[in-house]
């Protein structure tokens, strides 16, 4: 075993450049698949594993009152399919003013609940105590971790209603309601529904839970389920922006896979071709021909080892910052999402070797059938078979003899060129990939920053901010931002918590009047204009079931408005939906903006509009917006990276090739040189040989680019693009990712192409 050791050592240090090459591209594949099965990892098992902790609801269920008796609803809990219920519980909608616990104002949904235990959705409290008595209210805190206890004794005072004081603060996974109460005080609050929480049997698909609320509310009088939330859709709407950038991270990590496979295979086909007589001298030294393959295998188990440790700590590095942004924005409740399970950075360190080891096997294989005797007298030069008969045919054109000589030479080594020509052709793809993607969010950005002019943010202070309220009415402040200089376009907004009927959570709703200063795209439909129309984003619709066209009701303070969603954004929050200042006047007209958006014109003094907002009113906050846009930035940059990464690798393939011909073809060389051949007809001839893939790869490898980036940008859950934002391809775009594949070749040839022009030819010859 020290013998196989020794020679394996050996190898590596005389083959570095391929030594780098393969831990080089095991690296950047490791990373990029644990980053990919990170973002799976985290986006099941830490939702699952607070959801199992809780016992959440399969489905929280909501009746109304008037049509269904609590006695009916209880004796659902025994029906087939139900493992285990809650409830029922009284439920009703209370008004909440704008700032109360820095809220948005709008509705609470607040539910009567003797104890947060029992079998369903146990209710974790996070500070303070239950309610117990009347006069005291328990709030769902969605995200992670504790409001502080500096909040407890918070009041809630509403003319005509029973004043509530925050006793305690809670998280429920099921997010079944907004706040509790102890069932005798909901009485105070006048319930309209009643609310039930099961646990079915089989859940884990929709059309197991449709059919286990179905047979749970079997018999009940028509019409008495009025909604239901389901664990799926707070599942997917936990994990909606990690799920956007998985697409594009898996089809990266696949390409990384292949082009490891296409690589390793390469090298050490290579190291075997180019080294018979290095093998049939360990043999004839007493290697057996175990011990022969041992030495190529442990050649390349080296520095796939080394790439895959050094892949994976790259990849555990970069997986807190990725996780971090895959999951910011989103209420998480009690799901912590504090890191990647031990699995996730085991499967690539293990596999990856395991992988290039498999790889290497095959051409590894041919090592041990190779006899001493005919290692040691064939040597490495390619016979005279198909390469030379297809320059002999290639000799009697037009072409100069450089060219027709090494468009012939792929020929002589098919397997060879095919391995090469793989890589050519995933480097194009990447290329065309990275370029689609990167056009498509560059449109997006550009989207978003409308005619290019700097944007001010403009809040009003609001009654818990510590700041002097105002002087300016509403619409005081519009006029007078509209006054100050910059040729300013304003935009307002308010924002409520606003109740969708049949559902038990609030929504958020943004108010706006004014200029459109956003770049907002409807991918379909149109935008609002009216009172009852609303738009969302594709997160939003898809979690509540949405289409362009479909009607919800809206309630806020008493009052109910029919809405239609009339078209759908390119994004948007998952838990929001836009809607314009008429709505709002239909449902709380004396509510105020609480904040303005302003677009400049281009050029104009930002930072000096800025300050005298300030000076205007001491209860306006201004501040120059960012028009960074950093999904953007993050892809962008991900992609740039990874392509020029694949690039080098795969130019790196292409040198490997060139390198392996060019000593197999010394003595060719060297003659050809002694009658004649100039060294820039050498170069010639070499780079020919990979153009001709080049050409190849570039035609296979572009349809396959712009299906990849197809597949990617129809798949981003939190975004929906438009047709103009995937229509990217245009003529010089396609050819100049035409010529990638030429390039890639070049650029790998030209070095090796260099040395065997510098070769001298009486070295060449005596050597031979």
């Amino acid at each position: 075993m020290s013998a196989v050791w020794r020679a394996s050592r050996a190898a590596v240090k005389r083959r570095r450049l391929q030594t780098f090459v393969i831990g080089l591209v095991v690296l950047c594949s490791t990373t990029t698949v644990l980053l990919a099965l990170g973002l799976l990892d985290t986006a099941s098992s830490s939702f699952d594993k607070a959801y199992a902790a809780q016992r959440g609801a399969h489905a929280v269920a909501t009746f109304d009152s008037a049509k269904v008796s609590p006695e009916q609803l209880a004796r659902t809990a025994e029906r087939p399919g139900v493992r285990a219920a809650a409830g029922p519980f009284g439920q009703a909608v209370v008004d909440i003013p704008q700032g109360w616990l820095w809220m948005a104002g709008g509705t609470l949904t607040v539910v009567g609940r003797a104890d947060p235990a029992g079998p369903v959705d146990r209710i974790e409290l996070l500070e303070g105590r239950w309610a117990t008595a009347p006069g005291e209210i328990v709030v769902n805190w969605p995200s992670m971790g504790s409001p502080g206890r500096e909040l407890l004794g918070t009041r809630l005072e509403k003319p005509g209603a029973p004043t509530l004081t925050v006793v305690g603060f809670a998280a429920s996974m099921s997010k079944s309601a907004s706040a509790w109460v102890a069932p005798e005080q909901l009485a105070a609050l006048h319930p309209s529904a009643t609310q039930m929480l099961y646990r079915f049997t089989h859940a884990s698909t929709r059309a197991q839970l449709d059919s286990g609320l179905a047979g749970a509310t079997a018999g009940l009088p028509s019409e008495a389920l009025t909604g239901a939330q389901d664990h799926l859709t707070l599942k997917r709407a936990f994990s909606a922006l990690a799920d956007s950038y998985l697409p594009f991270m898996v089809l990266f990590g696949v390409l990384g896979l292949l082009v490891s496979t296409l690589i390793v295979g390469n090298v050490v086909s290579g190291a075997v071709v180019s080294g018979y007589r290095h093998i049939g001298v360990l043999k004839a030294l007493g290697f057996t021909p175990n011990q022969v393959v041992a030495v190529y295998l442990m050649m390349t188990a080296l520095p796939a080892v080394v790439g895959s440790v050094l892949g994976t700590l790259l990849g555990s590095a970069l997986a807190g910052p990725v996780l971090k942004v895959s999951f910011s924005g989103i209420e998480t409740g009690q799901a912590a999402v504090d890191g990647i399970g031990a699995w996730v950075s085991v499967v690539p360190l293990v596999g990856m070797p395991a992988l290039v080891l498999l790889t290497a096997l095959v051409p590894a294989l041919r090592a041990h059938r190779l006899p001493a005797a005919q290692a040691i007298s064939t040597g490495g030069a390619p016979t005279a078979g198909r390469g030379r008969r297809v320059q002999r045919v290639l000799a009697h054109t037009q072409l100069p003899l450089p060219v027709s000589l090494g468009l012939g030479q792929p020929f002589a080594r098919p397997a060879r060129t095919l391995l090469t020509m793989a890589a050519i052709v995933l480097g194009v793809t990447t290329v065309t990939l990275a370029t689609g993607l990167t056009s498509t969010m560059l449109a997006y950005d550009a989207a978003g920053r409308g005619d290019g002019g700097p944007r001010v943010r403009v809040e009003v202070a609001g009654p818990r901010d510590g700041r002097t309220p105002p002087l300016l009415s509403d619409l005081q402040i519009e006029e007078r931002l509209r006054s100050l200089p910059g040729d300013p376009r304003v935009r307002a907004r308010a924002l409520a918590q606003v109740g969708m009927v049949g559902h038990a959570q609030p929504v958020f709703a943004d108010f706006y009047r004014g200029d459109a200063v956003y770049g907002d795209v409807i991918v379909d439909g149109r935008a609002p204009a009216a009172a009852g129309e609303v738009a969302a984003g594709p997160a939003f619709l898809t979690q509540f079931g949405l289409e362009v066209g479909d009607e919800v009701t809206l309630t806020l303070n008493g009052r109910q408005v029919r809405a239609t969603v009339v078209g759908r954004l390119v994004e948007g929050n998952d838990r929001a939906v836009e809607a314009t200042w008429h709505t709002l006047a239909r449902l709380a007209p004396d509510t105020h903006a609480i904040e303005y958006t302003v677009r400049l014109a281009p050029g104009a003094d930002a930072r000096a509009y800025a300050q005298a907002v300030q000076a205007a009113d001491p209860g306006l906050s201004a501040s120059v917006s960012d028009t960074g846009n950093s999904g953007t930035t993050t892809v962008v940059t991900f992609s740039t990276v990874f392509t020029v990464l694949l690039t080098v690798v795969a130019s790196l393939g292409v040198f490997n090739t060139v390198l392996l011909n060019t000593r197999e073809r010394r003595r060719d060389l060297g003659m050809l040189k002694s009658i004649g051949m100039t060294p820039r007809q050498v170069v010639a001839m070499t780079v020919t040989s990979v153009a001709g893939l080049g050409v190849v790869g570039g035609l296979i490898g572009l349809p396959l680019g712009m299906a990849a980036h197809r597949l990617v940008v129809d798949h981003v859950g939190v975004v929906a693009f438009p047709e103009s934002m995937k229509d990217v391809w245009h003529a010089p775009q396609l050819t100049a990712m035409l010529l990638a594949g030429v390039a890639i070749a070049v650029l790998g040839a030209l070095l090796p192409a260099r040395a065997a022009a510098r070769m001298p030819i009486a070295s060449v010859l005596h050597t031979e």
